[in-house]
């Protein structure tokens, strides 16, 4: 499964070298934020990414960074699997929008 080869390891999963690229500056923002530079932008711009969408990415992953340490620190308890299987589901078909309400 593609997802898979993605977490298993991006550098060699069978993707487009745009997403690599996005991977790779993902990866640093994660690892090593204090040192994303001019350089890395270029990189990604290059690969052809725009600057919002990679303001975009990093506030992604700075929100779920954020979430992540909150739920671990307060311990907040983990879903069923089959929450998350329902969750997903509800986002394939219907997306993040709620579903009007009824008449």
């Amino acid at each position: 499964m593609l997802v898979d080869a993605v977490l298993d390891d991006f550098r060699t999963a069978p993707i487009p070298e745009k997403e690599r690229a996005l991977f790779a500056f993902i990866e640093k923002v994660n690892r090593a934020s204090n040192t994303i530079g001019p350089e890395d932008i270029r990189t990604a711009v290059a690969a052809g990414w725009t600057e919002e969408a990679l303001y975009d990415a990093i506030t992604v992953c700075a929100l779920f960074n954020f979430y992540n340490t909150w739920i671990d620190a307060t311990g907040v308890a983990d879903m069923p699997p089959e929450l998350y299987d329902m969750s997903g589901e509800r986002l394939a078909t219907r997306g993040y929008a709620p579903s009007p309400p009824s008449p």
